[in-house]
């Protein structure tokens, strides 16, 4: 983790010397030089307490806990619903890195929850996930025939199923939040419910997909626009990830709102480094079509800032997001480590 704040804190040294590639992407850029240097010696200070973490392991571990419960969440329940829930579980279980799921487990027990009480919320976060690929593969979204490696849903099942597959998937995570999740006092688990619908609905993943739509192929699209889109299409869902498993393990509302902070950076920290991804990766390290961004005229972050400026405003998000955890010492250490994987993977 080290280089990668190494690298942010060399953005703003140029920043302070007026050589930044592009003020906009910097909320550091108007700090006096002496302000940046101890605001980001603090977050390598933060970083460093989690270099001894093995997340290679704990991404394995955790993520087989997350695979197993996922197998037993969805079942074909009688003749009738087989072709759907055979659709459902086809998108569902078609393997990805699980990493919403896994923070909210991390997230339930850096404040002292279990895997076992955060489980039925992180299962239901990757429903939700995976509802919002298979919607957003359709040919009246973006038309992509590939995801995770495999055909998309609709290529297999046909458009009207996947449809309905990604409905069930949206519903079937709201009932099994409510129905497993055990041990926990119905107001915490009644607050989870609420920020998962919130989440998905209109100023959420919905809403962010529209304005994303509408922002194809349009001139004078802002920075400001884009962030918007991510921060509710893509943002959202790690906000709410990482908020239930805390409201789940007992943090409070102050504590919620700094794992919050943090999942909105590290939410568009993933965005930016999707977009940079989708030119300098290939299909087959992707497992979905590369170049498809451009291909679609889609608004990205190296489209508006270019793409060195983007893996800096990449940087700067990470590092954010290791400051609003600063307050956790080690037991943040998972949340630290999956903030720098997030700009450091290769899919």
């Amino acid at each position: 983790m080290r280089s990668s704040v190494i690298a942010v804190i060399l953005a703003i040294y140029i920043s302070s010397t007026g050589a930044f590639i592009n003020p906009r992407i910097s909320q550091f850029h108007n700090l006096k030089q002496s302000e940046a240097r101890r605001t980001f010696a603090t977050a390598a200070a933060e970083a460093d307490t989690a270099q001894d973490f093995d997340l290679k392991e704990y991404l394995i571990r955790k993520g087989a806990a997350v695979e197993d419960a996922l197998d037993k969440s969805l079942v074909v329940s009688c003749p009738q619903v087989k072709e759907v829930t055979e659709s459902m579980r086809y998108s569902l279980m078609a393997g990805g890195k699980r990493i919403r799921p896994i923070m909210a487990i991390a997230a339930c027990e850096m404040f002292g929850g279990s895997q076992d009480v955060a489980m039925p919320t992180a299962v239901a976060v990757e429903m939700i996930h995976t509802m919002s690929l298979v919607h957003d593969d359709l040919p009246a979204m973006d038309d992509d025939d590939l995801r995770r490696g495999v055909p998309t849903n609709h290529v297999v099942y046909g458009e009207d199923i996947a449809i309905l597959a990604g409905d069930a998937l949206l519903s079937t995570a709201f009932e099994h939040c409510a129905r497993e999740t055990k041990d926990v006092p119905a107001e915490r688990v009644v607050e989870v419910l609420r920020r998962l619908g919130k989440s998905v609905g209109a100023v959420g993943l919905a809403g962010g997909q529209v304005m994303d739509l509408r922002c194809e192929g349009k001139d004078g699209v802002t920075i400001d626009d884009l962030k918007w889109i991510h921060t509710h299409k893509t943002a959202a869902l790690l906000q709410v990830s990482v908020a239930a498993g805390a409201i789940l393990g007992g943090a409070t509302p102050e504590e919620v709102e700094l794992v919050e902070r943090y999942a909105l950076d590290v939410g568009l920290a993933f965005q930016v480094a999707d977009d940079i991804l989708d030119i300098t990766a290939s299909t087959e390290d992707l497992g979905k079509t590369a170049g498809k961004d451009e291909d679609t005229d889609k608004t990205t972050y190296p489209k508006l800032i270019g793409l060195e400026a983007s893996k800096v405003e990449a940087e700067r998000l990470v590092a954010d997001a290791v400051l609003s955890l600063s307050s956790f010492g080690d037991k943040a250490k998972p949340l630290l480590a999956i903030a720098d994987y997030i700009i450091q993977r290769k899919n």
